[in-house]
């Protein structure tokens, strides 16, 4: 009997130092020891690189002519459409504009009435505006107005998500915590320093590791996300142990156990 306690003493102390999640593992942005330290009032600049159109992007293209301006204002379209294609985007979680913008198909062209195919495909949003203003001006001959948007940063959570899934976030550029917390935050057991990056680039697609507890995120071309960017969180290993995710659960979980052998062994006597 006594060495039956002195085991389940082992195994309590064994839980405590071993079935816990520490800070460090779980705080963001962290100056790492093996890093130049960030000071909290430290500039940190960058330069973001413009989008560029791939394969399967929806973009909305919206061209004014003064009769446009004369009965809308400067928007083409009414307001009540607006607010219908937000309420459809906000239930199905798909694009704002997936009903009535253009893809960019398999050969980076969008179809437009009149003009016909316009080539897209690793143009930024100006490029391709000034594309498409120069094939209407075959067929309009009065002043225009060519706006060319994004329905937003579309991308996708997934695993150690509060609330995994596909989002569409109605601005033009997104920070890679604002599409966590967009997600409702990670699991305490998500391991943040192996976060992993799905991203896509003209050329194909390629796999990118990140660690969220390193301030030098800041400083790293993967700060901020780009359209269809795919977020992925593994567990840490005390998913599988099934030990508590802190103290107060370890603790609970190594009493319960002891009870449990206390009353077998009482039951067996």
């Amino acid at each position: 009997m006594r060495n039956i306690l002195k085991g389940l003493s082992f195994a309590l102390v064994f839980f405590m130092a071993f079935g816990c999640i520490s800070n460090e593992k779980i705080i963001y942005l962290q100056n790492l020891e093996e890093n130049t330290p960030i000071e909290d009032d430290e500039l940190i600049t960058y330069k973001i690189p413009e989008y560029k159109l791939q394969y399967n992007d929806i973009i909305d293209v919206n061209i004014q002519t003064v009769d446009d301006m004369t009965q809308f204002g400067f928007n083409n379209k009414p307001p009540q459409t607006n607010s219908q294609m937000g309420n459809v985007s906000a239930q199905s979680g798909g694009d704002i504009y997936y009903m009535t913008g253009y893809s960019v198909d398999e050969n980076g062209n969008i179809r437009l009435p009149i003009v016909g195919e316009v080539y897209v495909r690793d143009k930024t949003l100006d490029e391709a505006r000034i594309d498409v203003e120069q094939k209407l001006r075959e067929y309009v001959k009065s002043e225009l107005y060519v706006k060319v948007k994004l329905g937003g940063v579309r991308y996708s959570a997934l695993g150690e998500f509060r609330r995994p899934g596909k989002y569409v976030v109605l601005q033009d550029r997104m920070t890679i915590f604002e599409a966590i917390a967009n997600a409702g935050d990670l699991t305490t057991v998500a391991k943040r320093d192996e976060v992993l990056l799905i991203r896509q680039y003209p050329e194909g697609t390629r796999l990118h590791r990140i660690n969220l507890l390193d301030r030098q995120i800041v400083a790293s071309p993967y700060y901020f996300i780009q359209p269809n960017d795919q977020l992925y969180i593994e567990p840490m290993k005390v998913r599988e142990t099934g030990t508590g995710e802190n103290t107060a659960q370890t603790l609970a979980l190594v009493f319960a156990g002891i009870s449990s052998v206390a009353l077998i062994l009482n039951l067996l006597k």
